[in-house]
């Protein structure tokens, strides 16, 4: 073989061994995904629906909110 050819063989080879790497690496990150997922689902409980998490973040600002209000309302004239 010539010297071109071995050096294009050689990337070839390279490029194809990056690839078949590239491959299982994306394969074992898309089961650690699946894995996360599940574990998620189960630490969540049967009863708790997914979007309860966002419910409850929601309840503590909406909290917070009164509590600022109630204070501006305690430092003001008039306030009922």
């Amino acid at each position: 073989m010539t010297d071109g050819g071995e050096t294009l063989l050689s990337v070839a080879v390279l490029l194809a061994g990056v690839a078949m790497l590239s491959f299982v690496m994306l394969r074992g990150w898309e089961g650690w995904l699946r894995l996360r997922r599940l574990e998620l689902e189960q630490a969540r409980g049967p009863g708790l629906p997914a979007a309860a998490a966002g419910r409850r973040l929601e309840l503590i600002d909406l909290k917070d909110r009164v509590k600022r209000l109630e204070a501006i309302c305690d430092g003001a004239d008039g306030c009922a």
